[in-house]
């Protein structure tokens, strides 16, 4: 049995971050899914959330560590397992400072306008309830803001931290595949800014991403 456990459901932005990051860092570990509607019932649930004090059901354990937030899990994982030449994070602190800018930038800016279209566009659409068209309006307004800031950064940085993938681009990873899938409205918002949409195809194309998507995909289907 792996020394590291990732619980968490599946098709949940939180768990795909943390599997993101378990992937690119090619690390051992077992993956158990929690299936929400189980919550309610509290049917086998008890250890998980004795585990997790606020009842959030993503819990990370790496030996005798257990973490909880999936931008802390993702944080501790590109610190501790960093890859010689491939590292998420910078030794230099000037660059870590502004990787660490944009990771914060994702989680304050991005997240709340972004986690609020993919309630509206992709949950509400899956679950065959209605859109909050009014909510759309709003939180699209607010999105292009946002995205117009993201193509002036990357028209002088192929990435947001700086010249090589780090945390604070794989951390937009699960929003970006939600609101870029083909169905959904607002895609053109990130395809008609050509740095923006480049930058999209170059990270959801990496293979550990295209490994979350297949894990997801194949526990859900």
């Amino acid at each position: 049995m792996a020394v590291r456990k990732l619980y968490g459901i599946v098709s949940s932005t939180d768990t795909m971050r943390a599997l993101a990051s378990l992937f690119e860092h090619e690390l051992e570990f077992e993956f158990i899914p929690l299936d929400l509607k189980a919550k309610a019932s509290h049917h086998n649930y008890d250890p998980i959330l004795s585990l997790s004090p606020f009842g959030q059901l993503l819990v990370f354990q790496d030996g005798d560590l257990t973490l909880l937030e999936s931008r802390t899990i993702m944080r501790f994982i590109s610190h501790k397992y960093g890859k010689p030449g491939k590292e998420q994070v910078y030794l230099v602190p000037k660059q870590q400072g502004i990787a660490a800018t944009w990771i914060d930038v994702e989680d304050h800016q991005f997240d709340p306008p972004a986690s609020k279209l993919r309630d509206e566009l992709v949950e509400k659409t899956r679950n065959g309830l209605p859109t909050d068209e009014t909510v759309v309006a709003e939180e699209e307004d607010k999105l292009i803001e946002i995205l117009d800031v993201y193509e002036e950064r990357l028209s002088n940085s192929k990435y947001l931290g700086g010249d090589r993938f780090t945390s604070a681009d794989l951390t937009h990873l699960p929003n970006l595949y939600y609101l870029t899938g083909a169905s959904v409205t607002v895609k053109h918002l990130f395809d008609e800014r050509p740095h923006v949409r480049a930058w999209c195809t170059t990270i959801l194309s990496r293979p550990a991403w295209i490994k979350v998507v297949e894990t997801v995909q194949k526990i859900v289907d």
